[in-house]
């Protein structure tokens, strides 16, 4: 009953140009509209600012592909070039097999006449003299381990190689087991991981030198809300892949490490609207401010899947809110309210309050999947204006000027921002390996757009989900051609339609109609065989 009007990829639609003049949008994932080109070229200069992040390092006889020097990075970054890197593996399986007895993970690699080696005991490095390198962990650090078991999660979905997931896993889960054990990262008081008073997750502490990132008598130790929503996420990740090998019994252990931890985030680090900074251990922090302190791990939060959806929608609300009242061009801030001084950054300098495209991103991603559609869409219209006015996006930038800032890479937040594109506006998420089942909660309607196609998958396995999609006033269509057996559809219906039917494969459909906030979704599963034709009638 709907048709697609036009074909994609056109130089001109209705006379006027829809594209770039060599479809540079058409990376992985790439788009194609009807209507112009700045979503498509967004997604195509997302790719570029990761893909320059791209590094070889030769180390121990070892040629390692990694996106800069720190395991950190890397994994953040992995949320975009998954899509297009043929060697995703070498970087974080160098970093396992080098794994401390202990079960620590080091995390970056950097030449040796930089001094970061020297920041740390002995134990916390690895001298590589022959390659003129160092291995290190700086020791204040507490969000590695988790790492490594998220960007063990995102090589299985690309690769689908179980005999390697079975390999590493005694490693990842010693890794966990480090850090609700040993006593420099566990706190048995509260049940909660602890880290050097820093903020948020980055890696100098409070009052200490620069030059010194060890963990000692008289370091001021916090809990940190991030590093125990990240160890959440992993203990869950630990569950799902034991279930997946055959190990039910130990699946069902993580589940309830993970609810007790769960139990304990909220009842110490829940303020009723969004997670508070630090809970100060030894010592009485800088400030009286760490209650009201929003940073940046709470958007991350959102995407955990350790928050009702309630509980997102506060933290949500709450970043609206400071919108609205904050002195600076955006809320996506790197924490709010800044110090007064933090080991001389002062407010709105560096992580102490500028602002940052991975908060933008996170909190896009989950502003479209708790019932924000137009909110989610805004961020990302926004960053795409920045992109735009500077041809690039940076690591942070000034809250006041909006002049970029240095200090990192600019791969962590356009990873971040192509992340909310791909699984949460696009809405294509894989729920197995290599697309075999799919989450289909695409938000198009929300934008400007009327018709377009989409392109995701991977290009190391040569897996390729090919979206086409229209919206009319009788209704919209969705052809999805994908490895897919199960797709689980959550469609958003405009604001003012009501559906009349639903037809898969010219077949009517039965659907539920589901609500978060707002939002109006029709839901149902279906079986899929290479492509999926979905039909929305409006009444």
């Amino acid at each position: 009953m709907i048709a697609f009007q036009h074909k994609l990829p056109a130089m001109h639609v209705n006379g006027k140009n829809n594209g770039t003049y060599n479809n540079w949008e058409l990376v992985m994932p790439g788009l194609l509209t009807t209507t112009d080109a700045r979503l498509g070229e967004f997604l195509h200069q997302l790719h570029n600012i990761v893909a320059d992040d791209r590094r070889l390092v030769f180390i121990d006889g070892k040629k390692l592909v990694c996106s800069l020097n720190w395991i950190r990075d890397h994994v953040h970054q992995m949320k975009a070039f998954k899509h297009w890197e043929y060697d995703i593996r070498s970087f974080l399986d160098f970093i396992i097999k080098t794994q401390r007895e202990d079960g620590q993970f080091f995390e970056l690699i950097k030449q040796m006449d930089d001094g970061h080696w020297q920041f740390v005991h002995p134990e916390s490095r690895i001298l590589y003299n022959e390659d003129n390198l160092a291995l290190v962990r700086l020791e204040i650090e507490a969000d590695i381990e988790y790492l490594v078991v998220e960007g063990a999660m995102q090589v299985y979905r690309v690769t689908g190689n179980r005999i390697w997931l079975e390999d590493i896993l005694p490693d990842l889960e010693k890794g966990i087991d480090y850090m609700t054990s040993h006593p420099d990262r566990w706190d048995p008081q509260y049940g909660l991981c602890k880290r050097a008073f820093t903020i948020d997750t980055w890696d100098f502490a409070y009052g200490k030198p620069g030059t010194n990132r060890k963990i000692e008598a008289d370091t001021p130790m916090s809990i940190h809300h991030g590093d125990n929503t990240g160890v959440y996420q992993a203990m869950r990740q630990l569950a799902w892949m034991n279930r997946l090998l055959g190990y039910e019994y130990k699946a069902l252990v993580w589940e309830d490490r993970a609810a007790r931890l769960r139990e304990n985030i909220m009842r110490h680090l829940w303020n009723g609207k969004h997670f508070i900074h630090m809970l100060h251990l030894n010592h009485n922090g800088a400030d009286e401010k760490e209650e009201e302190r929003l940073s940046l791990s709470n958007a991350y939060a959102l995407n955990r899947g350790i928050l009702t959806l309630e509980e997102s929608r506060s933290i949500i609300e709450e970043y609206i809110h400071r919108r609205e009242t904050t002195d600076a061009f955006a809320e996506w801030f790197s924490i709010d309210p800044p110090y007064p001084e933090f080991n001389g950054y002062k407010p709105g300098k560096y992580v102490n309050g500028a602002i940052s495209p991975f908060t933008a991103g996170e909190l896009a991603k989950g502003a479209l999947n708790c019932g924000y559609e137009a909110y989610g869409w805004d961020i990302i219209r926004r960053f795409m204006e920045l992109l735009e006015r500077d041809g690039s996006i940076y690591f942070l930038y000034d809250p006041l000027t909006e002049e970029p800032q240095g200090g990192g890479p600019s791969g962590w937040g356009a990873a971040a921002l192509l992340s909310a594109v791909d699984e949460a506006l696009a809405g294509i998420e894989d729920m197995d390996t290599g697309y075999k089942k799919i989450r289909f909660s695409p938000r198009f309607p929300v934008t400007h757009y009327t018709e377009l196609r989409y392109i995701t998958g991977y290009e190391k396995t040569d897996v390729t989900v090919d979206l086409r999609w229209i919206l009319t006033e009788e209704g919209m269509r969705y052809r999805l051609t994908s490895p897919a057996k199960t797709v689980d559809c959550h469609l958003y219906i405009p604001a003012g339609k009501t559906v009349k039917d639903i037809c898969v494969n010219s077949t009517a459909m039965t659907y539920s109609i589901s609500t978060i906030g707002e939002s109006v979704y029709a839901d149902f599963s279906a079986d899929a065989d290479g492509v999926l034709d979905i039909e929305v009638i409006f009444s």
